[in-house]
């Protein structure tokens, strides 16, 4: 018999429960049954807030089950309860998501300036702003030439560049990981917003060809459906070396998700577990990794920008260097706070380091060696809202990429059970009956308006900032004063405290 005790408590108001029987069609986990009346097993219970959400009289209430364990300032229920699982099942604790610890959130120690009296700020409503952001590499210099009738032209050849309406993508989440409803609704929200989706590892389903102009697809160590027209069926390439999540281990697709449809994309067998490799058995030094950039740039006959996603990890701003010499166009840094489907729980809660740090050395790094014009940099892991938009992009990144809050906004409650495979807001599983809860139009038209909101939020920072541009903010350090931090982190974000001027 367990000795798990449950970690929420179900409440149910019986007065106003109608036996409509509604939560028990909604609940995923098994959590309730209906005998006479709807009888909850608290220990079923993930608090995915389903039940809570569509019962009609509002009789459903989730509460964490805070008189499981007696109180100690060392031995935290969570640890206590980890200790129990293992002490039961002998084996490696999965989880879901981000990580949760109260680690310090850098973006909420640092404040934007605003402009007064002698530096005039800007009406968003009245003059125009532009969010405009262009990501692959840029020429150090232009040079122009005058033709015969004696107009100018650009004589500087470009590399290939992908222009984004708003700085904001949407993250690397696979097919397999995350239901095929799901990535329609993404690369949908992608199109109408002007921006990028990303298919992750897992391949891109025949589904989403109208979308390629707006799809980034990703080269993983597994290397599942990586073929030559895969890879120009995008507006980029993206090499995974690691992730934000899960630094220096690989990814696991259980079997038992490997369904037809996944199979085809993937190219594996059905029903065959889908392993990626921690590393890639091809690379294991710069110059290997140039050589697959330089592959991926010949098979798309260097029409696409390729990229290199990289976890933040303590030497990550000597690793960007080496990726941007490595002929990478842009590079993604995921910080430790980055999301998951499925990843070790103590990989998740213990490496990495955050990526306000890694994204400020690596900006600085760059700019210090003279390279930063040669790759775009794209900042993940936790972007929580437009306030971190902004952050993000003055502390030096291109721009930001947003996967937990993509999935919220489709209806995700953050219970971290993404590896369970019973999602019961159909995003995160591949069961038909949970799918088909997702709607992918009104999940893109959510995701719309998220992208949408953010980019007037932004445009309102600017404006108060007396800017017209996000290209004027971009690495404007002097715009940010941090509170609260201690002098070294102060000096490894290259910002000064609040209170100090010009």
């Amino acid at each position: 018999m367990s000795q798990i005790p449950p970690e929420f408590i179900v409440k149910i108001d019986y007065d106003t429960c109608r036996r409509c029987r509604r939560c028990v069609m909604n609940c995923s986990f098994g959590c309730m049954q209906f005998k006479d009346r709807v009888v909850p097993d608290h220990k079923k219970c993930v608090a995915c807030h389903r039940c809570v959400t569509f019962c009609p009289e509002s009789a459903i209430s989730i509460t964490k089950n805070e008189l499981t364990y007696k109180d100690s300032a060392n031995w935290l229920p969570e640890t206590r309860q980890n200790i129990l699982k293992q002490a039961e099942t002998g084996g490696i604790l999965l989880t879901g998501m981000g990580n949760p610890r109260p680690y310090q959130i850098l973006w909420d120690h640092m404040l934007i300036d605003a402009c007064q009296v002698t530096n005039p700020s800007i009406d968003p409503l009245r003059e125009p702003m532009e969010l405009r952001t262009f990501l692959g590499r840029k020429p150090n210099r232009l040079e122009f030439t005058r033709d015969g009738n004696d107009e100018i032209k650009l004589s500087t050849e470009l590399q290939p560049q992908v222009k984004l309406d708003v700085p904001i993508v949407f993250a690397a989440m696979s097919y397999g990981a995350i239901s095929l409803n799901a990535h329609r609704a993404l690369a949908m929200a992608a199109k109408n917003s002007g921006t990028l989706m990303n298919t992750g590892e897992g391949g891109i389903h025949k589904d989403l060809n109208s979308y390629t102009d707006n799809i980034v697809v990703q080269v993983a160590s597994g290397r599942f459906g990586v073929t030559s027209e895969y890879l120009n069926s995008s507006a980029m390439v993206e090499i995974k070396i690691g992730q934000g999540a899960k630094p220096g281990i690989g990814g696991h697709l259980p079997g038992e998700k490997v369904g037809e449809d996944i199979s085809k994309t993937r190219m594996i067998p059905v029903g065959t577990d889908a392993l990626s490799p921690a590393p890639h058995h091809d690379i294991y030094s710069i110059e290997d990794l140039s050589q697959l950039i330089y592959a991926i740039k010949e098979a798309t006959d260097y029409t696409k920008p390729v990229s290199v996603k990289i976890s933040a990890v303590h030497n990550v701003a000597a690793i960007a260097s080496g990726i941007v010499r490595a002929g990478a166009d842009a590079v993604t840094i995921d910080g430790f706070r980055g999301g998951t489907g499925a990843a070790p729980m103590v990989i998740r809660d213990n490496v990495g380091i955050p990526i306000e740090l890694a994204l400020a050395a690596v900006d600085q790094r760059l700019r210090d060696e003279g390279i930063r014009s040669h790759a775009s940099i794209l900042c993940a892991g936790s972007i929580r809202n437009s306030g971190d938009v902004a952050k993000a992009i003055a502390l030096g990144a291109d721009a930001v990429v947003i996967g937990t809050a993509a999935l919220v906004a489709m209806g995700c409650r953050v219970c971290q059970k993404c590896y369970t495979g019973n999602c019961a807001w159909g995003i995160a599983t591949q069961k038909p009956e949970l799918v088909r809860r997702l709607d992918p139009q009104v999940g893109a038209e959510r995701l719309s308006n998220l992208v949408t909101a953010w980019g007037y939020e932004l445009q309102e920072i600017l404006g108060s900032l007396g800017v017209n541009s996000i290209e004027s903010l971009r690495g404007s350090r002097e715009r940010l004063r941090g509170i609260d931090l201690d002098e070294q982190t102060l000096e490894l974000l290259g910002i000064k405290p609040a209170g100090i001027g010009q």
